[in-house]
């Protein structure tokens, strides 16, 4: 390869599908061509341990000996065509704005997503925040790992505080909403 190929170009794209177990998932970019090798130490370094399946993203890629790897995460957004969810807690009501919302530090207490929710904790709040995996899907994430820190927005549902919204910590301040 040339100093010219070694340069890493920006792609923007869709999360193909993203496997936390194996660690590693593809990326088909808008202007097409081979799948893109996702690595989960890719995504991790941008702060995040799962993607969520059709999530748009803006990476550096660089040609290999295999094929394009992604060698950063620039940006994450939420798959396309997802509704609001109108959860339990909130009376059928859709959910607010999260715009509205100021971002809280967290970190994540557990999560299963074959129950479909878990909770997390505000540093220096004892009571926990209640996420729903529909959440957690418009945030552009697949799933948590206890420990994970992320960015929370929050609202007081019937049975107490609930995240609207959520980034990962490392997402939050680089937009400066930390």
């Amino acid at each position: 390869m040339n100093d010219e190929e070694q340069v890493p170009q920006e792609v923007q794209g869709r999360v193909k599908w993203f496997d936390p177990v194996k660690g590693f998932g593809f990326v088909v970019a808008n202007d097409g061509g081979p799948d893109i090798l996702l690595h989960a130490n890719v995504l991790r370094n941008f702060g995040q341990s799962s993607v969520a399946d059709g999530a748009g993203i803006s990476i550096r890629i660089q040609q290999t000996q295999r094929g394009a790897q992604a060698v950063e995460v620039l940006s994450i957004a939420p798959p396309e065509n997802i509704g609001q969810p109108a959860l339990d807690d909130m009376g059928g009501n859709p959910l607010p704005d999260p715009a509205t919302q100021p971002l809280e530090p967290a970190r994540v207490k557990w999560f299963d997503k074959g129950k479909g929710f878990g909770f997390a904790n505000v540093f220096g709040r004892s009571e926990d925040v209640f996420i729903h995996i529909e959440v957690l899907r418009l945030s552009g994430f697949a799933d948590l790992q206890p420990g994970e820190a992320v960015g929370l927005r929050i609202v007081e549902g019937r049975r107490g505080r609930m995240a609207t919204q959520m980034t990962s910590w490392e997402a939050a301040l680089r937009e400066g909403g930390a």
